[in-house]
């Protein structure tokens, strides 16, 4: 029997004891409240956060992989993050990758005891064929999970960085790791549910690591997608109001330049920027590794 006492993420909430004879509106009030707590516990952890981003960029930079691990709400959470990477940063799927206990079924309905196994993370991370480039975080409310824990033990036999994202402090995944992201929002509205406050923290620090990771590696202009794909009309439109606000031309040259950079946003707006050939772009933005700011500054 797994013992879950001591658990921040277990405990009750002592401001929440009479939730079930609240009205709507009473209990919209209090769960936005406690939300407020959310944000402040990812406050707490921001220097770790960075530390983790820097940890990403490189692995990406050096052609490695940011792999999350996770089991129910947490698998979901990592699987969410990576699986919108592709459209927005125009990566490859293959480089944010989100598993969770049980495989991709288990996203909407949970595989019994796939959670608790200690080989199973190990088998995902084998035929994903890890290897030292790649960095693996672990994600878990309760920081208990062996599926992750053992997938993080054999990680770092591997030779890759390894991170954790977890609720409570001084966890048995925590000290499997080489570095720990605890942020404590303190115990849930409902007792136990950590898809709730546990939840909401989860997301929002996976949205830090991935959204910096992929500035690091310039997939991003000031604040603008500039690898963003082009799979519907929407994100057409969107292509060609990204080229307009990054260089103030008119619509019908971001559609022209666009169509001459193949669709490719970075490129488009390196030539208007520059106003240079497409080739001589291609070469600029290959010297400043994507980068269109380190791009524009070589003229400088």
């Amino acid at each position: 029997m797994v013992d879950l006492t001591g658990l921040t993420t277990e405990t009750r909430n002592e401001r929440t004891m009479n939730l079930d004879s609240l009205k709507p509106i009473e209990i919209a009030s209090i769960m936005n409240k406690e939300d407020e707590l959310a944000v402040a516990a990812v406050r707490e952890v921001l220097p770790q956060v960075a530390i983790v981003i820097e940890w990403c960029t490189a692995s990406l930079e050096n052609g490695g992989r940011i792999i999350y691990m996770g089991a129910g709400t947490s698998g979901r959470i990592g699987l969410l993050d990576s699986v919108e990477c592709p459209p927005t940063f125009g990566v490859s799927p293959d480089l944010v990758i989100g598993l969770i206990a049980g495989g991709e079924h288990a996203f909407i309905k949970a595989v019994e005891g796939a959670e608790d196994s200690k080989t199973l993370g190990m088998e995902d991370l084998k035929a994903l064929k890890l290897n030292n480039k790649d960095i693996v975080i672990g994600i878990a409310a309760s920081g208990r999970t062996p599926y992750v824990t053992y997938g993080l033990k054999y990680a770092k036999k591997i030779g890759c960085r390894t991170a954790v994202l977890v609720c409570n402090k001084d966890s048995e995944m925590s000290k499997a790791a080489d570095i720990a992201i605890e942020p404590i929002p303190g115990p849930e509205v409902l007792t136990g549910s950590t898809r709730l406050k546990a939840g909401t923290v989860q997301k929002m620090i996976l949205n830090m690591i991935s959204t910096g990771s992929m500035i690091g590696i310039g997939k991003v202009y000031q604040n603008l997608m500039v690898d963003v794909m082009q799979t519907n009309e929407k994100l057409v439109s969107r292509a060609e109001n990204i080229v307009i606000a990054a260089t103030g031309c008119d619509r019908k040259t971001a559609e022209q330049t666009l169509i001459e950079a193949e669709g490719s946003v970075k490129l488009a707006i390196t030539i208007i920027l520059l106003q240079c050939t497409k080739k001589e772009a291609e070469e600029k933005l290959e010297r400043s590794h994507g980068h269109i700011r380190y791009a524009l500054n070589e003229n400088k």
